[in-house]
This record gives structure tokens, sequence and C-alpha cells, in this order.
């Protein structure tokens, strides 16, 4: 099977991204786009750790863009956004 893999070009399904995050005042901005039908959806992540536990608010929106560079530009500004206008009660 590892041959016709090879030839036929497929890939190992278990490829990993490391994502850099953005800092911004305080929180880490994670841009994760969703691949969905040939387009990317803006998602990802917002963190910051507070009283020693790293916090987590996870971010979709149903906005679709044509391309990941797109999404990820559009997701960083949302959530700088989401930042100003929440803060630290998204949390809650």
């Amino acid at each position: 099977m590892g041959l016709f893999s090879w030839l036929f070009g497929k890939k190992n399904a278990t490829e990993t991204v490391t994502i850099e995050p953005i800092e911004y005042k305080g929180y880490l901005i994670y841009p994760e786009p969703q691949a969905e039908g040939g387009q990317f959806r803006i998602a990802g992540r917002i963190c910051k750790e507070i009283d020693g536990m790293m916090q987590t608010h996870h971010f979709i929106r149903s906005d679709i863009l044509p391309s990941r560079a797109d999404a990820e530009t559009f997701m960083l500004k949302k959530a700088q956004m989401f930042i100003d206008q929440t803060g630290e009660r998204m949390f809650k």
C-alpha cells in the first residue's frame, strides 16, 4: 500500500501545522482558519493566563473567505476588536 500512496501522492493524514500566536494586550491570538468547500472559515483561539491557569476562548465566525491568508488577517482583526470590547469576561 505504501508504494501506491507514494505513486498517487496520498499525503499522511497526521500532518500537523504549528501556529505562532500573535500577542495583543496580554492575550495570545491563534488564527486557525477552517477549510470548507475550497474556501476558509474564520476561526481561531484567544488565550490568556489568569490566576496561573491558561484560559481559552474558541472564536468561530460564519464568514468564509477565498484564501487562508485573508481568513487569518480577518480573524486577527475581529479577535482584537472582541478583546477590546469584552476583555476577560469572554472566559466566564
